[in-house]
């Protein structure tokens, strides 16, 4: 996994500040790279380490967590909204430790902001809450917490890849504005990761006056794979795996800190 530090001190500005949902939405450069399996294996390494976690499939096109998992069938947030079932009955375990639930965008005003309420009693109750996303043609998210909330962008070492995540870049920051997105690099050694993450970091900022964060790198392992068709966590089914270890140090510093708030900085570390 690339050693990229975050910013310690807005790490620590945000445990004095005092506890608050953590919202992270994670969005896909291609659909070659694999969201949902990375999603599914970081939920699980976080929960390992004693973290209460909720994934939201957010996904309306996408092959989702919720799908990947079988628990797509019911109802969800949006069937909270409308008063159809109660939040407990949209939240299911999952056996890799972590809960899931689903959310479907509203249909007219009046229903996203049932949803938006919707989810936020919904995040209130959770240690962490990632959300498995897209930003699709309407340059827009499920609920506007959303917009102001943590943002990851996955992206591999193909060139199509990137451009699809620098484009993705342009298209969030011309809508939310100047803000800082976070980068994790998939498939990728640590060098591959480094230069990856250097190049669109320089084109963000020339181009774009965009600050991006570095998420780390998880390297391509065929344990992922084989931990998948086993339907388990490849931190649980192989923990000595080269992607276990990528998955564990990541969740640990996922767990601790964030991405800087605007105006915050952006370095490597040792």
């Amino acid at each position: 996994m690339a050693n990229f530090d975050f910013d310690q001190a807005e790490g620590l500005r945000r445990m004095l500040a005092g506890p608050r949902p953590r919202i992270v939405t994670f969005l896909c450069a291609t659909p070659e790279d694999d969201k949902g399996a990375m999603l599914v294996n970081l939920g699980a390494s976080l929960a390992r380490a004693g973290n209460d976690v909720l994934i939201v499939d957010a996904c309306a096109r996408d092959y989702g967590v919720a799908q990947r998992l079988g628990l797509a069938r019911g109802a969800g947030l949006l069937e909270v909204a409308r008063q159809e079932c109660g939040l407990n009955e949209v939240i299911h375990a999952a056996p890799q430790g972590f809960n899931v639930a689903r959310m479907k965008r509203g249909a007219g005003a009046d229903e996203a902001r049932r949803l938006a309420k919707s989810f936020d009693v919904l995040v209130k109750q959770t240690g962490i809450v990632i959300v498995d996303g897209e930003f699709g043609a309407e340059d827009s998210f499920p609920v506007p917490i959303m917009d102001s909330a943590e943002i990851v962008v996955q992206v591999g070492t193909s060139a199509a890849s990137i451009t699809a995540a620098y484009s993705l870049i342009k298209r969030l920051s011309q809508t939310l504005g100047r803000r800082p997105f976070g980068i994790l690099v998939t498939g990728a050694t640590e060098a591959e990761a480094k230069v990856v993450y250097d190049n669109m970091c320089s084109a963000a900022s020339r181009y774009l006056a965009v600050t991006l964060t570095s998420m780390g790198s998880v390297p391509a392992d065929e344990y992922l794979q084989r931990a998948a068709r086993l339907g388990r966590a490849v931190v649980d089914a192989f923990p000595l795996a080269g992607a276990s270890v990528a998955f564990r140090r990541l969740a640990g510093r996922f767990a601790l800190s964030g991405m800087p708030q605007l105006g915050g900085t952006t370095r490597f570390g040792s």
